[in-house]
């Protein structure tokens, strides 16, 4: 498992910081205790020669040296009995043995001269000190651990803020008040986002003002067509007013899909419905001659009507537009759309006719950056492909 968040990171410096103190104050007081029990055997050695070479030389034992060495004789023959047959379970009854029983440290000494039962009282100390400063630098690292990791904090909020801003929310604050550079970095995204803020708005402003002075001058023009005597140039200019309104509509639309201002009403549709709808906006004189629609397995599927319709709408009117013969074939089946026209195939990759304002005769440039934006929105795929001299686009 590959660690990459810089407070997993954090985290295992200091865990493994941790273990190794743990191992090296284990291993520090191992190491004592085995000191401690080799210099406790050269004692009890030393005892037993001394004792031996006394009892030679007076014919008793030296019980003032044992309480010196805080070493006491054992003389109760219940207890004298109950050693012996322990140690002789354990296969230590000797000359000389030292072993534990019932936690107290027994020396056996057996030779031929006498047999002494022998008790080590002294007990091996535990290191307080060193003990106490393992604890100080345990504790100091636990401190150092929770004051990095409160440091680190102010990243989730910032973390949070930037998750609300790649939303479409503008309306975030971040700024801090401190000097590390996590504040530095706060800040800076904070004046990034008021600036952002900024030009985006006096951006909408400015679109939105020039589409409510268009519209005026193309009511005003629907208002004189509608004075005309001839029928045909009325019904004309009617058509093209009509669609005039209809891009402003549009570009009005894709503002708010660029800027992320835009609230989806997802419901489910029938994909006929949608194509129906779709080919209304076409407001083509002749759909049935332009287009021929083949329902082999009609579907629902969850969408925003307005959104989706646009999306349609924008394919079926390239595909008429860059068709050879201005005519489309759309076939809805199981779970796609597929809109196809014969056309030469795309002279780029497909993702290229996604940024906005693509080179092309025919238009603006913004067809397909209006579906791919929708698509996106609606976490939906468009896909390409070139069969028999046929464009096909399929929506997933």
């Amino acid at each position: 498992m590959i660690i990459t968040s810089l407070r997993s990171k954090i985290r295992v410096v200091f865990a493994v910081t941790l273990m190794l103190l743990g191992i090296l104050f284990i291993s520090s007081l191992k190491y004592d205790r085995a000191l401690t029990e080799e210099h406790t055997q050269t004692q009890e050695r030393a005892i037993s020669h001394y004792l031996y070479s006394y009892y030679l030389k007076h014919g008793s034992i030296d019980e003032a040296y044992l309480d010196a060495q805080n070493v006491s004789l054992i003389t109760d023959k219940g207890m004298v009995v109950q050693i012996e047959r322990f140690f002789k379970e354990k296969n230590k009854f000797k000359r000389y043995a030292v072993h534990t029983y019932h936690l107290k440290r027994i020396i056996i000494i057996n030779n031929d001269r006498f047999k002494l039962i022998l008790e080590n009282k002294n007990k091996t100390k535990f290191p307080i000190k060193r003990a106490v400063i393992f604890a100080i630098v345990f504790l100091l690292i636990i401190f150092l651990y929770l004051w990095i990791m409160k440091s680190l904090k102010p990243l989730s909020t910032l973390k949070s803020q930037i998750q609300t801003f790649s939303q479409g929310n503008l309306d975030i604050e971040c700024k801090s008040d401190k000097e590390d550079e996590i504040a530095e970095v706060a800040n800076e995204f904070d004046h990034a986002v008021t600036m952002i803020r900024e030009l985006l708005h006096s951006r909408q402003l400015f679109l939105r003002a020039i589409m409510h002075e268009l519209k005026t001058p193309i009511a005003k023009g629907r208002l004189v067509s509608e004075m005309l005597d001839d029928e045909k140039n009325k019904a004309r200019l009617h058509s093209i007013f009509e669609r005039l309104n209809l891009l402003i509509d549009e570009f009005a639309k894709i503002e708010k899909i660029t800027s992320k201002n835009f609230d989806l009403t997802i419901k489910p549709y029938k994909m006929s419905d949608l194509m129906e709808a779709s080919i209304d906006m076409l407001m083509s004189e002749n759909p049935k001659r332009l287009i021929s629609t083949k329902i082999k397995k009609d579907y629902s599927v969850e969408v925003d009507f307005e959104l989706f319709t646009l999306v349609v709408k924008n394919l079926l009117d390239n595909g008429i537009k860059y068709s050879t013969d201005k005519h489309i074939i759309v076939v809805i089946s199981e779970n796609k759309l597929e809109i196809s026209n014969n056309a030469e195939v795309l002279k780029e990759p497909l993702e290229n006719y996604f940024k906005p304002f693509h080179t092309s005769k025919k238009g603006l440039g913004l067809g397909l950056y209006i579906v791919k934006s929708i698509l996106d929105i609606h976490q939906m795929e468009l896909d390409y492909r070139h069969e028999d001299g046929k464009n096909i686009f399929t929506i997933v």
